[in-house]
């Protein structure tokens, strides 16, 4: 596993069993960091080949294979212990991580860390007023002003990203529609009240719920409600149709409400925060 660590050859290499090799190879003071202390926290992530520990300035290390080291300072807040490992705490790691990603991979790992309740937005909010004054703030504020703690996938957040950084307005996330008598329609992936636009991303789980899908689609359209479904392939490799698609239906006239087959809505339970330029509120 590196000079002088072994490992009984008959355990399979996990990246737990590279994080502990690596431990032993690194100073007490080190600590794991990035996207490595994203998975540690329990962040759906891929770690990437390379393990990122960040270590104290002034304290003597050399490179080592297999690890990328940062050096930075951390205070005591910034460290906690995650099965026995040094690790940067849940706000140290999305903050390193508004820096190192582009603004839409970042605000989808602090999507997932606000949906598992890691973190809240207050925390967030709070975490940017304390650093006011240090490096990157401005990208660690973007990141956590398009923030969604309702989005409930990877895929989802960055459909949602794609759209706003088009320019387009913020569409709702997870709003429970009902029909005029109150009977429930469906929970679409983001939706846009003024247009009756519900947007939806068709991950792996579509294939095994196809029939309660199209049975809840049916519900929407015959409620008045239009649909667009997209899958990952349309978002990372055919971005400007969907682009275009949704900003074809949002340029024709908004839906005004009292018409027939009006759909009632549900309140979002969160909201990303304010100040975001296009965003549309219930």
């Amino acid at each position: 596993m590196g000079p002088n660590v072994y490992v009984w050859a008959g355990l399979p290499e996990t990246l737990e069993l590279r994080l502990d090799a690596a431990r032993k190879r690194l100073p007490p003071e080190a600590v794991f960091s990035g996207l490595t202390a994203a998975w540690l926290h329990g962040l759906d992530v891929g770690a990437g080949e390379s393990i990122e520990v960040t270590i104290p300035k002034g304290i003597g290390v050399s490179a080592r294979s297999g690890i990328e080291v940062r050096r930075a300072a951390l205070s005591p807040k910034d460290v906690v212990s995650i099965r026995g490992k040094r690790v940067t705490s849940t706000l140290r790691t999305l903050s390193d991580i508004c820096l190192r990603l582009s603004v839409t991979e970042a605000a989808v790992v602090t999507d997932m860390a606000l949906h598992t309740r890691l973190v809240s937005l207050d925390d967030l909010n709070a975490l940017c007023v304390r650093r006011a004054r240090c490096f990157g703030v401005a990208r660690l504020r973007c990141v956590v002003g398009f923030a969604e703690p309702a989005s409930e996938s990877q895929m989802e957040s960055r459909l949602r990203m794609l759209l706003v950084l088009s320019g387009l307005p913020r569409p709702q996330a997870q709003v429970k529609l009902h029909d005029e008598k109150g009977l429930f329609l469906g929970r679409p992936d983001r939706y846009y009240p003024s247009h009756r636009l519900a947007l939806e991303y068709d991950g792996a789980t579509h294939r095994t719920s196809l029939v309660e899908d199209n049975r809840r689609q049916n519900r929407l359209v015959a409620a008045g409600i239009r649909l667009l479904r997209f899958t990952a392939g349309d978002v990372l490799h055919n971005p400007d149709s969907v682009v275009t698609q949704v900003r074809g239906y949002l340029a024709s006239r908004a839906v005004l409400p009292g018409v027939p087959a009006r759909a009632g809505l549900g309140r979002v339970g969160l909201s990303a925060g304010p100040g975001i330029p296009g965003e549309m509120r219930p």
